[in-house]
């Protein structure tokens, strides 16, 4: 194909077309493989997996947010504000892309982060406005106390989600830096609508908010939002309280246990166009070729030579690298040289044996670069470079490995540091990021456990695969870490809310839990539903980051938030708000505002 990349892109569908209409005709198959062809379907594969993702994931959030709010109106707020975030992170991100590179994977993420988060936090303002409406203030009081509680609590807890994706930014792969771009910035459109947008429309609408009621469907979320639940969660909140060493021990063992599968992860590859559904045009190409000759031949490895192409030590060099690869059986065939007329510049092309991102064509390129091409051309004047998608592969893996423990390390050590700051403490963070690592490790143990292994991949509707995409694990460390923090924010902001009312840790962290386990369950639902919609694509990447998401994001809602941290809290006592004296000079920037006294009294 002629041109650049993009512009390959672009004009390879005039050949499938030509294709399409030749194929079949005269008794002869046509097919069409190589980088530009695959590029093509997976971008149209991509783009329809975005489509389902919405398409199911808009009505189940609707849904839910009825049977949560109990009114039509206050439930398609929520849904409206995630669509102008996501427009307007697309418009963001098409700014970004003027200077910077930026490639599909951002337009998924802004898509599934963007229904997610802007849902989420949009249903913790309007809940707490409505609240606050209950409370017997009019509009405009309810608007302040709301701004001085929820909407801080969502501006801090959207800082930790953009804390937790900024990791993403320093990995020198472009794909990365390119989910991280299209994850920060939708969640800045998300918090920025939440705090402009939405407290706008709320004044405008003010008791009309609860318009269009569903009859006996959302007063208990109402109770539970206010701290008086009963039901379900008061049950929970004191069993809980009055069991915290069993609470703790039983749900910490199934979270460990949940994530024993973690290590035999193989992330070392990617799912290739053999993954695809029967029948894509791009596999059934890819198929025969490597049925009858290699895949290679489609997505060649190419070796740039730069020195002086007719001068007889190079002529030496270029024959021993032919030798050393016609002896080595994962390449196929001889390799071919061009030369441009100036003669300072060659290009040898080989095709390599095995899908592009196995370990047998990897394997094979490496000895190319670290082995052949050095012994063939030492003491060649001439500099040999390697290229083609297995090269470009091995340096996608290599840097991932190198910046892995630089990502973790960058996202826990900004959390702790945030977490200290806004509770003045340092266990609430220290025990934030033990839980956080606990919900990431079960997520990464159920996806190897799904996918890998094959348990309920059939019933869930997922392929089983030998290997996790090797961008996942730290993609969705990045994410879930953010999103789970996102909870952790919400239920302490409550607990530390009543804390400082009462200096009773035990009241206040059982408040917390029954104040806030419905909303924060019904918020999790939702992005379960969400991040499910987007795991019934077709690509084997969207459905492991999906279910992976959606996994973590469930466990961590509804075990680890409801029960691991307030059985923890209780044990600790009044340590949970422990602050070394040196740290004392540290700004007091406490998410939520105490209560004023009459709103205490009602709500007690």
């Amino acid at each position: 194909m002629a041109g650049t990349v993009v512009e390959a892109l672009v004009n390879i569908e005039k050949v499938l077309d030509i294709a399409h209409e030749a194929n079949g005709r005269d008794g002869f198959r046509v097919l069409v493989a190589g980088n530009s062809s695959a590029d093509f379907e997976f971008t149209e594969l991509y783009f329809k997996d975005i489509a389902k993702g919405e398409g199911i994931g808009i009505p189940v959030a609707l849904i839910i947010l009825v049977l949560l709010f109990g009114a039509l109106l206050a439930a398609f707020i929520p849904v409206g504000l995630a669509i102008v975030a996501i427009i307007v992170a697309f418009g963001a991100t098409a700014l970004v892309g003027q200077a910077v590179d930026i490639n599909a994977l951002a337009v998924f993420v802004i898509a599934m982060i963007g229904l997610a988060v802007g849902i989420d936090y949009s249903l913790i303002i309007v809940s707490r406005f409505r609240e606050e409406l209950r409370r017997g203030l009019d509009t405009h009081d309810a608007i302040a106390r709301m701004g001085a509680t929820a909407s801080r609590t969502v501006f801090f807890s959207g800082v930790t989600v953009v804390v937790a994706m900024a990791g993403m930014l320093i990995v020198p792969i472009n794909f990365f830096p390119a989910m991280g771009i299209g994850a920060i910035l939708v969640v800045i459109s998300a918090v920025m609508a939440a705090l402009t947008l939405l407290p706008a429309v709320l004044g405008l609408l003010g008791k009309r908010v609860n318009a269009l009621r569903v009859p006996f469907i959302g007063r208990r979320l109402d109770r539970q939002v206010d701290g008086n639940s009963g039901g379900f969660w008061n049950w929970m909140t004191r069993n809980v309280m009055r069991h915290p060493v069993i609470s703790l021990v039983v749900v910490a063992g199934l979270m460990i246990a949940a994530a024993v599968s973690a290590v035999d992860m193989n992330s070392y590859g990617y799912n290739g166009v053999d993954t695809y559904h029967e029948g894509t045009q791009i596999r059934e190409a890819f198929e025969v070729l490597e049925e009858k000759f290699s895949v290679g031949v489609a997505v060649p490895t190419e070796i740039v030579i730069d020195g002086d192409v007719n001068s007889e030590p190079v002529q030496a060099g270029i024959q021993r690298l032919r030798d050393a690869i016609a002896t080595d059986p994962d390449f196929f065939g001889q390799p071919s040289l061009v030369a441009n007329d100036t003669g300072d510049l060659a290009l040898m092309t080989t095709a390599v044996a095995g899908e592009p991102a196995s370990d047998q064509a990897l394997g094979a390129v490496r000895r190319l670069r670290d082995k052949y091409i050095p012994e063939a051309f030492a003491g060649v004047q001439a500099d040999v470079l390697v290229t083609g998608t297995q090269a470009v592969v091995i340096e996608a893996f290599d840097a991932i490995g190198r910046f892995t423990p630089i990502v973790i390390a960058l996202v826990l050590g900004l959390s702790f540091i945030l977490l200290t700051v806004v509770f003045r403490s340092i266990v609430v963070p220290a025990k934030a990021i033990i839980m956080n690592l606990l919900s990431v490790g079960a997520a990464y143990g159920l996806l190897v456990l799904v996918f890998q292994k094959g348990v309920g991949a059939d019933l869930l509707g997922f392929q089983q695969t030998d290997v996790i995409d090797v961008h996942i694990p730290l993609f969705l460390f990045s994410v879930l870490f953010g999103l789970s923090m996102d909870y952790h924010v919400f239920l302490l902001t409550r607990v530390r809310e009543r804390y400082d009312q009462t200096k009773d840790n035990a009241e206040a962290v059982a408040y917390g839990l029954r104040a806030t386990a419905g909303l924060i369950t019904g918020a999790a639902v939702i992005m379960v539903a969400v991040f499910s919609g987007f795991a019934s694509g077709e690509l084997v990447g969207n459905q492991q980051m999906g279910f992976g998401l959606a996994v973590a994001i469930f466990l961590d809602a509804t075990i680890v938030r409801s029960i691991l941290v307030p059985a923890s809290m209780r044990l600790l006592g009044n340590w949970n708000w422990y602050l070394p004296n040196f740290l004392g000079w540290l700004p007091d920037l406490r998410v939520e505002v105490a209560e004023p006294a009459e709103a205490t009294a009602s709500a007690d």
